[in-house]
């Protein structure tokens, strides 16, 4: 059975950094493409970081680039989620998503990660002074 699992998430100060990280169980990740999205109280959730199956290429949301960085390590299976310079509107819970599909970054990360096919459960981020 194929399962991904998020950690990392808490509460931090406007400014501060975290590490998210989603491990993946009963699936090789080197055939799937990986992304990471969000869903705040009352809004829609939306893609905000998609790598392709070699990490060569990724694509962020216009609402954490420059301060966001997707990684993955095949090897360990798992994909991660630097988090810079963190700010209250980024507060929400945060999934790793992934597709076994022949797609694009960017169709990954649309439509907030309608085409993926696995989900993780989630963890919470809240950034708050």
């Amino acid at each position: 059975q194929l399962h991904l699992v998020e950690s990392g998430g808490g509460t931090v100060q406007p400014g501060g950094s975290l590490r998210l990280s989603c491990v993946a169980s009963g699936f090789d990740l080197d055939y799937y493409g990986l992304g990471w999205y969000r869903q705040a109280p009352g809004k829609e959730r939306e893609g905000i970081a998609c790598i392709s199956k070699s990490g060569r290429d990724a694509v962020y949301g216009d609402s954490v680039k420059d301060r966001f960085t997707i990684s993955r390590d095949n090897a360990k299976k798992t994909v991660y989620l630097q988090m810079n310079d963190l700010k209250p509107e980024d507060t929400a819970i945060y999934y790793c998503a992934a597709t076994s599909g022949l797609t694009t970054v960017q169709n990954m990360c649309r439509r907030g990660g309608a085409i993926m096919n696995y989900w993780g459960e989630g963890t919470l981020v809240t950034v708050s002074s």
